[in-house]
């Protein structure tokens, strides 16, 4: 349910946020070691290469180290966070080569997903996942993985809250229909 209460890891983020805004660059460390694996992962959904996901990691802590009383100052810092590697991340992307993008799967999710000896269900997932439209798939990401309030997702993609609730229902729905089917295959 999304009653728009800030998750302990937002919580943690804004705390580190007024760290920053404190004690300026020195602090920014304590921004890294919180959010690098998850901004990481956010990252690589968007340009379905870690290498890019980590160069748009580096862009976006220079950015917030050229002006780090911004992030503390936000009315959601974790979702600010986010829109900054999501924009440094759309950047890489647009320098690639367009056939590259089209041709590029998600293989990075792997990276991500527990291990719990469910191998072929994490590799359906991760099928299913990189069949979505790729706005339908941050939304996911965001909101499964990241557990923001459709808020917060709504203000990284610069969109409404309704607009981001309803891809994630659509989202829902396609990886739904793709996993119901692929169990069907599998029982018979």
């Amino acid at each position: 349910m999304d009653n728009g209460e800030p998750s302990d890891f937002a919580e943690q983020v804004r705390l580190c946020a007024q760290d920053l805004a404190r004690d300026g660059v020195c602090a920014l460390g304590g921004v890294y070691d919180v959010t690098a694996s998850r901004l990481i992962r956010y990252a690589t959904t968007l340009t379905r290469h870690r290498d890019d996901a980590e160069d748009a990691l580096q862009a976006a802590l220079v950015r917030i180290a050229l002006r780090p009383r911004v992030l503390a100052e936000a009315r959601y810092p974790w979702a600010y966070l986010l829109k900054i590697i999501r924009n440094e991340a759309l950047n890489i992307v647009r320098r690639r080569k367009p056939m590259r993008r089209l041709r590029e799967r998600a293989r990075s999710w792997s990276e991500y997903l527990p291990e719990h000896g469910e191998q072929e269900l994490h590799r359906s997932v991760r099928r299913a996942l990189g069949k979505l439209p790729p706005p339908q798939a941050e939304v996911v990401v965001l909101k499964i993985w990241e557990e923001m309030t459709f808020a917060e997702i709504g203000e990284v993609l610069g969109q409404s809250p309704n607009t981001a609730a309803s891809r994630y229902r659509y989202a829902l729905q396609k990886l739904s229909q793709q996993l119901h089917t692929l169990a069907e295959m599998h029982h018979d």
